[in-house]
């Protein structure tokens, strides 16, 4: 009973609330900070697509003012395979970093400093990202690159035809993990320059929940202040 009490009080958006719920009604919500990431984070969860496969153009959050902006034109022929974005109210921070270090042995991981990426499995086209999906967590990449953990969670859209029953990663083709190990391993690939990033570990949907709380738990701590603020407002 206190772990389901634990995960809900974590999964709730007790940073916007009640004030930034009021706000709401009216302005557009941050979606790094103003989206829930659900009432059953995080063995279900909510995630903001920031880019789907037919873009070539690769957008991300801009975290001031929480549009979409455009980080660069795809220059070669690498697009995502699946919709791409992350999950709010986490952060890739302390705990991510040291239990990166933990499962890999390498000293020095730090988390990167964004909110947690996720991909998202469907056979259904998404046409734009912007938007918010439910979907299951079934495992992810433990990705390094330099010195910072970038995990990737992979999940499956909720209730979908194909990929909506799958529990694990295990359940996956293998061709399909294949497919998003090479487009992570080298979307950032440019001529002439040398890669930083790898993936130590494929894991299974119990360690890409136990990453997902690690990220909450950096959350909590690296924006207590504005907690604090809006608790006192």
């Amino acid at each position: 009973m206190a772990k389901k009490k634990n995960d809900r009080n974590m999964s709730a958006n007790s940073l916007m609330d009640p004030i930034g719920r009021l706000m709401g009604l009216r302005y557009k919500s941050h979606p790094w900070h103003g989206i829930d990431l659900g009432d059953h984070a995080p063995n279900e969860v909510n995630c903001f697509i920031e880019v789907v496969p037919t873009d070539t153009i690769k957008y991300e959050i801009d975290k001031v003012s929480g549009y979409l902006r455009i980080d660069r034109p795809q220059k070669y022929s690498n697009v995502t395979p699946t919709p791409y974005g992350f999950l709010p109210q986490t952060y890739c921070g302390e705990n991510v970093g040291n239990y990166c270090a933990s499962k890999t042995g390498k000293k020095d991981i730090m988390g990167d400093g964004d909110p947690l990426d996720i991909c998202v499995l469907t056979e259904k086209d998404m046409t734009h990202g912007d938007i918010i999906a439910q979907v299951v967590p079934v495992g992810g990449f433990r990705m390094i690159d330099g010195l910072a953990a970038d995990d990737k969670i992979i999940s499956v859209l909720k209730g979908d035809v194909v990929y909506g029953d799958f529990k694990d990663i295990t359940d996956l083709p293998e061709l399909v993990i294949q497919r998003l190990k090479h487009y992570f391993l080298t979307y950032k690939d440019m001529p002439g320059m040398s890669r930083e990033s790898e993936i130590t570990h494929v894991y299974n949907a119990e360690e890409a929940r136990e990453v997902i709380r690690m990220s909450i738990k950096d959350y909590e701590a690296r924006f207590e202040n504005l907690r604090k603020a809006l608790r006192n407002y």
